[in-house]
């Protein structure tokens, strides 16, 4: 394909996916997943447009720029089936973290493999510890032979090369090194490393998941990446990318689910009534429209935050993971209601009954490169300090986030840290925003904007309950999941305020109703309530997704046109 790949461009390739003759839509999707394949076709068009280095940086051969753009096209090619992560952009953690410590020729090594479209693993966890990466038990023996198993490792099977992190101390963080196995060039003896599939799971049905056994293989000299003692941390570093893009995954479950159930609803009949005009469908499907703009809103802030502030997300990251993909089980959940029988059947149900296998995919999404406790946990022990602090992030700093038409700055992976650094740019921002927003809003809108302000107010005092002797034994896992809920909040307030003069969403330049009902959303889940109870402040978010629908264009902040169904092809060339 000539020209730089597009999400309008690789809409208008694939084609519509609700069509059932589109070897790229949903009935193919379905197809695939019963029979328990990939859609190994779809992976190769995919492939053929250059799709899989968007990834890469650009002095690797490939065509990355920002995050936001690789995050909109994933989510592009996602809503058809998130099946094409693993095809084409599970090799993400392994590539990153060889920009974080390989040697010049381990890069271009790794660059090579991938530009050619193949595959690098990365083996980090084991079937008897999960999350608990200090336990690990792969180790390399003194005399550099490796021994153990590592499970779910994505892209083992076709893996060309296998990133492998590996025991080589006694205990602690530090006792772990990385290691670059190049499996084509002969320097790793295959007797004695076995690949066998990883027990089946219930969705994304056919991925490439893999156990790699190492039978006392013997590790060349020159496969050691960095330096001894640093795999974990650098590991750790890499994931807090691979969270950006598992939100595309879940974001392209959610539209797909989002559409499906606004034209059911728009076309059956409760009576004489649409089923989209009774009250509660309305409601669930605002409940459900409302969780897919705040995740749409939050993985956008957070795909351009990782560009100015990298130094924030081993905290922003699996704040923004957690929320997304619990919004986006919430939102399926809400379509599931509405859907009712037709949201559990196979066949002869909206979109091809491709409903189940995004519920599937999504329990899937949700946990693939980290349990919802583990990511938690993986920042819930930062916040009593990053909570007190009281700095204030530059004005210019919160421009370049959330302003969407402010240039970013490059990628730098070399900037991620495993302690967030400074203040929190989004919550920290918050105190300087909010007057003014307030100011500039409608009552309604306004008001939640000042509940906003007033729980973020007493987060420190939340952390400081959650350290004292005696807490509950749960505080501080539970004050992280506030966190995230009231940081997508603030998120959603600043993406507001930096481009109330532009059109967000379909409407008009400073329009609020999107605002409106994702700070209803966000409030309810931060507070441990149901959603459904600001009703009201939710339908707006049902008539945003409507008339985007109604656009054929993706449930995304900036216009992302979709491929033309087949009649609208057909008109456009009669």
């Amino acid at each position: 394909m000539s020209g730089a790949l597009t999400p309008e461009t690789l809409e208008e390739l694939l084609g519509d996916p609700a069509d059932p003759a589109n070897p790229f839509g949903y009935a193919a999707a379905v197809a695939h997943d019963e029979a328990n394949a990939s859609p190994e076709r779809l992976n190769e068009v995919l492939r053929d447009t250059g799709f899989h280095l968007n990834y890469l940086p650009e002095r690797w051969g490939g065509t990355f720029r920002t995050f936001d753009r690789s995050l909109t096209l994933v989510r592009a090619a996602a809503r058809r089936d998130v099946r094409i992560m693993p095809g084409t952009m599970f090799s993400i953690i392994a590539a990153t973290c060889l920009q974080l410590h390989g040697t010049t020729e381990q890069q271009e090594r790794v660059a090579r493999i991938l530009r050619d479209g193949g595959a690098v693993a990365f083996a980090l966890t084991e079937a008897d510890h999960g999350s608990d990466l200090l336990a690990g038990q792969v180790r390399l023996d003194p005399d550099g032979l490796l021994h153990g198993e590592k499970w779910l490792v994505g892209n083992g099977l076709r893996a060309q090369a296998v990133y492998v992190v590996a025991r080589t101390g006694a205990r602690g963080p530090g006792a772990f090194t990385s290691f670059l196995l190049d499996l084509t060039d002969g320097s790793v003896d295959d007797d004695d490393l076995t690949r066998l599939p990883a027990p089946p799971i219930t969705g994304m049905r056919g991925i490439d998941l893999a156990t790699l056994r190492f039978d006392a293989l013997a590790v060349p000299w020159d496969a050691q990446v960095g330096k001894e003692g640093e795999g974990l941390d650098v590991a750790i570093r890499a994931q807090q990318a691979v969270r950006l893009m598992s939100m595309a995954g879940s974001l392209g479950i959610a539209d797909t689910a989002l559409r499906l159930t606004l034209g059911f609803t728009a076309e059956r009949r409760f009576g004489r009534t649409a089923l989209s005009a009774t009250p509660y469908a309305a409601r669930e499907v605002a409940t459900a429209s409302a969780a897919l703009l705040a995740a749409d809103a939050v993985a956008l802030s957070a795909a351009r935050g990782v560009h100015v502030v990298p130094e924030a997300f081993s905290v922003w990251g699996p704040a923004a993971k957690h929320l997304v993909a619990e919004a986006t089980e919430d939102a399926l959940r809400h379509c599931g209601t509405v859907l009712a029988t037709r949201s559990v059947l196979r066949e002869q149900a909206p979109g091809d009954g491709v409903f189940q296998k995004l519920q599937r995919d999504s329990a899937v999404v949700r946990v693939i490169d980290a349990s919802p406790y583990a990511n938690l946990r993986s920042y819930s022990g930062q916040l009593p300090t990053l909570l007190t602090t009281t700095d204030t992030p530059a004005p210019e700093t919160l421009r370049r986030v959330f302003a969407l038409d402010a240039e970013l700055p490059p990628y730098e992976p070399g900037r991620l840290d495993l302690i967030a650094r400074g203040v929190d740019p989004v919550l920290g921002g918050l105190p300087t925003v909010a007057g003014p927003a307030r100011a500039a809003l409608d009552d309604d809108t306004s008001d939640l904007v000042a509940r906003l302000a007033e729980a973020v107010a007493g987060l420190p005092h939340e952390a400081e309950a959650a350290r004292r002797p005696g807490a509950e034994p749960n505080a501080l896992a539970d004050l992280a999941e506030r966190y995230a809920w009231l940081h997508g909040a603030a998120a959603c307030v600043h993406l507001w305020w930096a481009n109330r003069e532009r059109p967000l969403y379909g409407g008009a330049p400073g329009a609020t109703g999107w605002l409106r009902a994702t700070l209803a959303y966000l409030l309810a889940r931060a507070d441990g309530t149901d959603p459904r109870r600001n009703g009201p402040h939710l339908l707006p978010a049902l008539d945003v997704l409507a008339a985007l629908r109604e656009r054929d264009e993706l449930f995304t902040a900036t216009p992302v046109r979709l491929a033309a169904t087949p009649q609208e092809a057909a008109d456009a060339h009669a």
